[in-house]
């Protein structure tokens, strides 16, 4: 053991900069989304069952659609781009999720730990999503194929007017 550092463990509390999607929810996004993962709820399309059912305010968004609300804008470079010059980038260099500060460890392998989600309300056609990441923990373990440590970091998904929308906690397994 002893990959922790109290310079690693200082990290938490640390938050990423506020990300803003480029453009508001609209019906043409939230189409794509619903078909795109099969939701059948005609709420998400028929706006008089939308209002029945959740009041005014625009269609609403499955829960999960904050997390995905937010797209490269035309022209912008695509971040897979790297991998033609560097075959084995696996995409996460070491943490730095949401513009977070990179934590140094020599563990390389990362593994999905999971993820827990709280929704307090959806999103609806209009809203403009905002994302904050921050590091919630971070300890160390020895499992039986030796020591890893696990990051567990909170994103925070709010709409224009600041309500939250929900919280995701992702928890990675540094190997």
């Amino acid at each position: 053991m002893g990959y922790v550092t109290e310079e690693i463990k200082g990290l938490v509390g640390s938050k990423g900069p506020v990300q803003t999607a480029a453009s508001p929810i609209d019906a043409d996004m939230l189409r794509r989304f619903v078909q795109g993962v099969m939701e059948p709820d005609p709420a998400h399309w028929d706006e008089e069952l939308a209002t029945a059912r959740f009041g005014e305010g625009g269609l609403p968004a499955p829960p999960l659609f904050p997390g995905h609300a937010f797209r490269r804008e035309p022209g912008d470079p695509d971040p897979l781009d790297r991998l033609a010059e560097d075959p084995d980038w696996d995409g996460a260099a070491g943490g730095g999720i949401g513009g977070l500060p990179m934590i140094d460890l020599p563990l390389k392998r990362i593994l999905n730990g999971g993820t827990e989600a709280e929704f307090l309300q959806l999103a609806r056609v209009g809203d403009t999503i905002s994302s904050q990441a921050e590091y919630v923990e971070i300890t160390e373990r020895e499992g039986r194929s030796g020591t890893m440590v696990i990051v567990k970091v909170r994103t925070t998904y709010t709409n224009q007017d600041g309500d939250v929308l929900a919280r995701v906690t992702n928890s990675l397994i540094r190997r």
